[in-house]
């Protein structure tokens, strides 16, 4: 993803970005942020879990063993009129192997199969999770360089205002102004400074969110090294990315996926209706020894059983049949979720391309405006000194020229972030796009 032709770095220097040239990059914070990142994290987990659901699901199609273990201890006497007394004392033992495989069970197979889909489902969550992150640094990332570039605007349109007040305070004391052009100039520094202030607290809140995004402390983003008229976004036409929304959007695939889940819902909620048949084997040892009247006993025996077991739903007081109804409700309510996302996705994706071409308008329009301003300034200031502008005329010139100039670098982030909220919302962000935005930073 081009975003910028570059141009030679003279004239990328003139247009006054600031930022120090040591200081973390884009990718650099994107692969802390990974690491860091509760949302991304429990995203990833999600994935983790999704797999063992599928292992589960799977496990219910293939043979269950189970073994029953039994030992008792009997001991009891009794007295007959008849004969003498007597009494009983043995221990016995019995275990059971018990293996159980499904013939028919199609409830079953629906739910291999809908785990197989929820792992497709969760695997567009994490695909949305990332971009997410991406965007999200991105635009923190780029609200620490505008406020630094703010600040440092401002900052020079102190040094222009003091130079100004110096100005106007010489030509009073010589008498070639009046004390108002000096209490103008001593307003607009004042003004300068609470600008200045409030520019060094915006800064000092841009890069705590940073900072807490990445997870790290003391972070100094690189700022844009070279900048230029930005392209246009490819492909060139709305309907384009419009098309990669509905078809590639991580929202509208889990959307797609939950339908598919729903449908495969209604089908195992009718499948309960139908029997089942499974095959069961098991085989039983026993072994009991001891004494019964005084005479020792042992008997051992085994015993092998196979065994088709047949499960049919006579009567459920129509439970069955309104779980039928329930996921047929719920089958609709994922169809009407889908159009609702594919709609406003598609709406989104043709405000995101818009917004990027204005942005692209706006930064060329800038580029002018702070050219006429520059040139306005100089005229004022050569005015001023001819004594045909007054003093408040250089300061508005001032002021507009560097306001201008913090708007130029606001618009050109606003369009490097815009253009990854396009893809974003295309469904076709990657890191890939992160370098190329990366190569636009001070080495």
């Amino acid at each position: 993803m081009k975003l910028f032709r570059t141009l030679p770095l003279i004239a990328a220097m003139s247009l006054a970005f600031s930022g120090t040239v040591r200081g973390q990059s884009l990718v650099d914070m994107y692969d802390a942020a990974k690491d860091f990142d509760a949302t991304f994290k429990g995203a990833q987990y999600q994935v983790q879990a999704a797999r063992m659901r599928i292992l589960q699901a799977q496990a219910k199609l293939g043979m269950n063993v189970n073994l029953n273990a039994n030992v008792s201890l009997n001991n009891g006497g009794y007295n007959a009129p008849s004969s003498l007394p007597g009494n009983h004392s043995f221990t016995s033992q019995t275990g059971t192997v018990t293996g159980t495989q499904q013939i028919y069970k199609p409830g079953n197979n629906i739910e291999a199969a809908q785990t197989e889909l929820q792992m497709r489902q969760i695997e567009a969550q994490l695909q949305a999770a990332e971009q997410d992150l991406m965007v999200r640094l991105s635009q923190a990332y780029f609200d620490v360089l505008a406020a630094k570039d703010n600040l440092t605007f401002i900052q020079a349109q102190m040094k222009a205002v003091a130079e100004q007040l110096a100005s106007a305070k010489r030509n009073f004391e010589v008498g070639t102004a009046t004390i108002t052009d000096t209490r103008e100039a001593q307003a607009s520094y004042d003004l300068s400074r609470a600008q200045e202030i409030a520019a060094q607290n915006d800064l000092m809140v841009k890069k705590m969110a940073l900072e807490q995004l990445v997870g790290k402390p003391d972070l100094s983003p690189k700022a844009v090294a070279l900048s230029a008229k930005p392209l246009a976004p490819q492909p060139e036409r709305v309907e384009n990315w419009v098309g990669l929304s509905e078809g590639q959007n991580p929202s509208v695939k889990q959307l797609r996926t939950a339908l598919e889940i729903a449908d495969l819902e209604v089908r195992k909620a009718q499948a309960g209706l139908k029997p089942t048949v499974d095959a069961q084997l098991s085989y039983s040892y026993s072994n009991a020894n001891g004494a019964i009247n005084y005479a020792s006993t042992d008997i051992r025996y085994g015993v092998a059983t196979g065994a088709l077991v047949l499960n049919l739903p006579l009567y459920t007081g129509k439970s069955l049949d309104n779980r039928v109804r329930e996921t047929l409700s719920l089958k609709q309510k994922a169809e009407a979720d889908l159009d609702a996302t594919a709609r406003n996705v598609a709406q989104g994706a043709r405000s995101a391309f818009f917004g990027v071409m204005s942005g692209i308008s706006q930064v060329k329009a800038l580029q002018a405006a702070e050219e006429s301003s520059q040139v306005a300034l100089d005229a004022n200031k050569l005015g001023y000194n001819v004594g045909v502008r007054i003093n408040i005329n250089v300061l508005d010139a001032q002021s507009k020229l560097y306001d201008t100039k913090a708007k130029l670098a606001k618009a050109r982030y606003d369009v490097l972030v815009g253009l990854l909220k396009l893809r974003q919302v295309s469904g076709v962000l990657n890191v890939e796009d992160l370098q190329n935005v990366n190569s636009l930073l001070v080495p």
